[in-house]
């Protein structure tokens, strides 16, 4: 099925659902970006509090609400600084933009796991579950977009001249506005949804997978 129509279907269920879901998906995202970092060598996110599975400390109330209301938000991003990591500072500030949306697509591989082998008896859990599964595909996909401050920007850098690379993570202070416009424009639903689409298609085989194999 369409992600505009899993949408549809999913974002008409009554909103309480969806703070769950969104909890889920925004805290595991976050928290994989600072556990990632302090394993390269960087305690920045350790020593603000925020290597923890308190929702609060990772949640920005402005973009919760956007992405609760409207399907796009944020959450507060962890603080990491590549000059702390061990090694290839680059490739460092590769694996940590890959952090959180990887984290979201096994989220995602998790709960379509659940979907299709729990007896679901309870309706409330059933929508929760449905609501994780496409809060983290959109989430995942979302932030792989190439655009700084997204960790997709992140990923690409690392296979950017090194002296392209610098000036390109530099346009994090226009990108956000850029992001502004693709999203009021509603270009980023014609990039994001395609995109969506595939992953759903690819996870969908890795489950399907994985049940065949139980």
């Amino acid at each position: 099925m369409p992600v505009t129509n899993l949408m549809d279907r999913f974002f008409g269920l009554d909103m309480l659902y969806r703070i769950p879901a969104l909890l889920i998906a925004l805290t595991m995202h976050e928290l994989a970006h600072g556990l990632m970092a302090y394993r390269l060598g960087d305690n920045t996110a350790k020593q603000q509090g925020r290597l923890t599975l308190n929702p609060l400390k990772h949640l920005d109330p402005i973009g919760l609400l956007a992405l609760w209301i409207v399907g796009f938000g944020w959450a507060k991003p962890v603080p990491v600084n590549p000059y702390n990591f061990k090694g290839n500072r680059r490739f460092g500030l590769f694996l940590v933009g890959l952090a959180g949306p990887l984290t979201n697509f096994v989220l995602a591989i998790l709960s379509a796991l659940l979907l299709v082998t729990v007896p679901w008896r309870t309706t409330y859990l059933l929508a929760i579950t449905q609501l994780t599964f496409i809060y983290n595909v959109m989430l995942g996909v979302f932030n792989l977009l190439p655009l700084p401050p997204l960790d997709g920007s992140k990923v690409l850098q690392l296979f950017l001249p090194q002296r392209l690379a610098y000036h390109y993570l530099r346009f994090e202070q226009y990108g956000t506005l850029l992001l502004v416009l693709l999203i009021f424009t509603r270009l980023l639903e014609r990039i994001l949804y395609p995109l969506a689409d595939f992953v759903i298609s690819l996870l969908t085989t890795i489950v399907l997978f994985i049940i065949g194999i139980m």
